[in-house]
């Protein structure tokens, strides 16, 4: 287990639903996928490592669950402004999305 962490660490992720509304695989890299996702007011990119386990055709359309307030990396020359979250389980990469396909864009998770 990771070290455990005190409540006002955990306060500080802006978790949100976001909805993909574009997806193309990473022209210098094999295994990224660039997402252009909505929060409902906003437009973001995100570099994610899932190209070997998703489609772009799986992703557009599907919410997911980000952190919002990542600092900005650089990766393979594009820029990442969020992280996706995601689950392995055994050599599957499933997202983790809401339980309720209709859940609006920017939505907070709490």
């Amino acid at each position: 287990m990771a070290d455990p962490i005190n409540y006002e660490d955990f306060a500080k992720l802006e978790l949100r639903v976001a909805k993909v509304v574009e997806a193309r695989p990473h022209p210098n890299a094999d295994k990224l996928m660039l997402l252009q996702v909505s929060l409902g007011d906003e437009t973001k990119q995100i570099v994610a490592g899932i190209r070997l386990h998703y489609s772009p055709e799986q992703l557009v359309g599907k919410n997911i669950v980000i952190v919002n307030n990542l600092a900005p990396a650089m990766l393979r020359g594009e820029t990442s402004n969020g992280m996706l979250l995601a689950a392995t389980s055994g050599e599957k990469v499933v997202l983790l999305t809401p339980d309720d396909p209709d859940c609006i864009a920017g939505a907070k998770i709490k």
